[in-house]
C-alpha cells in the first residue's frame, strides 16, 4: 500500500528509492537460492534413481540447462533394471535348478 502511494507521487525521494533498492538487493539472493534448491534437489534424486550422475542436476543453474537435462533424462539409456510387476498374464514359475 505504501509503495503504491509512493509511486503515485510526482517527485519520489531519492533516499527512499535507495532504501527500497537496498532491501530488494538483500532479499533477492535468498529468493534465488531457495528457487534453485527447489529445482535442483528433485532433479538430484531423479538423476540418481535413473542411474545418471546426480551432479547433472546442476545443469539447472545454466540458462536452458534444465531443458537439456530433461532431454537427457527422456531420451538417455537408463542404467537401472526395471522391476517386474505382477500382472496379467501370470508369469510361469522358474525352471528347477539342474543338479
Amino acid at each position: 500500500m505504501h509503495l503504491a502511494l509512493y509511486v503515485m507521487q510526482s517527485q519520489p525521494d531519492p533516499e527512499q528509492i535507495r532504501k527500497i533498492a537496498m532491501a530488494i538487493m538483500a532479499i533477492m539472493p535468498v529468493v534465488i537460492l531457495v528457487a534453485l534448491a527447489a529445482v535442483i534437489v528433485p532433479f538430484w534424486f531423479i538423476c540418481k534413481k535413473a542411474g545418471f550422475s546426480p551432479w547433472l542436476s546442476l545443469l539447472n543453474i545454466v540458462p536452458f540447462g534444465g531443458l537439456i537435462l530433461m532431454y537427457v533424462l527422456a531420451f538417455g539409456e537408463w542404467k537401472v533394471v526395471p522391476v517386474q510387476q505382477p500382472g496379467w498374464p501370470p508369469m510361469p514359475p522358474p525352471p528347477p535348478p539342474h543338479v
